[in-house]
């Protein structure tokens, strides 16, 4: 079966990078070993969130936004998409500092967003506990359901013509995928979209972090917005120790989603009871009512991070000496968030287009690394 384009990988980033590659009249196959959007897609928040952590997060986090706005009227309702907005909460006068450092890097890049201070947040978050400083809202974020993000771009690519092969992919390298079933894929190029799996291409300078979700009864009205304390920048910065945050996200069902969590080298899928615990009393913290709300269910996730905090998009190439192999990886917490805009940079570096944003950023190549792909 010969293709312009194999994507590895059916979560939100390998269906974005199908639909946006079928768009560009390119032949696409996309395999899945599992089920499509059902690892770190499957286990987020689907918060759309505009990020500042460095320049170029902020350039594609920004882009990425405006790509899912784009998308708006094509959406269907069970992608559950709403303007809810984020606010970003601060507990002292120290972080109010931050919070206007924070209004200042968005306008510089054309980003709205509203320096609240405490009556303002109490108005529009009674439940929040009394004595916070402000915060900065950013009216246009939003909240999708994952899941069906991913479906909805999956099943775009499959109308333009893209091939879902429901097998694991068991080596990857010079045009050449083979799948677990013996069929064999020939494609220009193979794209790895494959979140924490890095046994295609061993050494894939990716790690897992291990994050916790709950999920409350319906409770409509307990929270109008995306809820989010300024610490969470620092709580994603730890690496060298578990750090938790205060998250709170309401769904279209009138339920919460309590996050969040970071931890290295906890692999396990099961829950840790101690950071779970430490997660939820730093979210009472904030807003002691969450305390008294009934809890349904508890699972955990796994978020691909990268070694410098930015995603990989570009050729392999200088990486793996295999001109075929191009990457969509590591987008740590900000994978629903970089879809749209992620697809889009790499559809432009696979035929030579100019892009919005500069993408030398998150070019693979930055990493100086050297690896050998999996052959059959």
């Amino acid at each position: 079966m010969a293709y312009d384009v194999a994507i590895l990988g059916a979560g939100i980033i390998g269906c974005a990078c199908a639909r946006e590659c079928a768009l560009a009249g390119l032949r696409v196959a996309v395999v899945e070993g599992g089920v499509p959007a059902g690892g770190a897609s499957a286990a987020g928040m689907g918060h759309v969130v505009v990020m500042d952590d460095s320049p170029a997060q902020l350039a594609l986090t920004a882009y990425s936004r405006r790509l899912w706005m784009e998308d708006l009227a094509a959406l269907p309702a069970s992608v559950e998409y709403q303007g809810r907005g984020t606010i970003w909460i601060a507990a002292d006068e120290e972080e109010m500092a931050e919070v206007r450092a924070k209004q200042s890097a968005y306008a510089q890049a054309g980003v709205a967003s509203e320096v609240l201070d405490a009556a303002e947040v109490s108005r529009r978050e009674p439940n929040l506990r009394k004595g916070l400083a402000g915060g900065l809202l950013v009216p246009d974020d939003v909240i999708v359901y994952p899941p069906a993000a991913a479906g909805f771009y999956l099943a775009a690519a499959q109308r333009l013509g893209a091939t879902l092969y429901r097998s694991r992919a068991v080596s990857a390298s010079h045009g050449e995928v083979r799948l677990a079933d013996g069929t064999r894929l020939e494609a220009k190029y193979i794209v790895l979209a494959v979140g924490t799996d890095c046994s295609l291409l061993p050494g894939l300078p990716v790690k897992k972090r291990k994050g916790h979700l709950v999920i409350t009864d319906r409770y409509p009205g307990f929270v109008q917005h995306q809820l989010v304390e300024l610490g969470y920048l620092k709580s994603a910065h730890k690496v060298a120790e578990d750090s938790v945050a205060f998250n709170v996200q309401p769904r279209q069902t009138g339920q919460l989603l309590i996050g969040s969590s970071r931890q290295y080298g906890d692999e396990s899928p099961q829950a840790d009871t101690t950071i779970l615990r430490r997660m939820l009393e730093r979210a009472a913290s904030y807003m002691p009512g969450l305390a008294s709300l009934s809890a349904l269910r508890v699972w955990t996730g796994f978020r691909a991070a990268s070694v410098d905090k930015l995603p990989l998009i570009g050729p392999a190439g200088p990486l793996a000496d295999d001109p075929s192999l191009w990457l969509a990886v590591g987008f740590e917490g900000l994978g629903i968030t970089n879809a749209p805009g992620a697809a889009r940079l790499l559809v432009d570096g696979l035929l030579g287009r100019d892009s919005a944003i500069d993408a030398t950023p998150f070019l693979p190549a930055r990493l100086g690394l050297k690896m050998e792909p999996v052959r059959a």
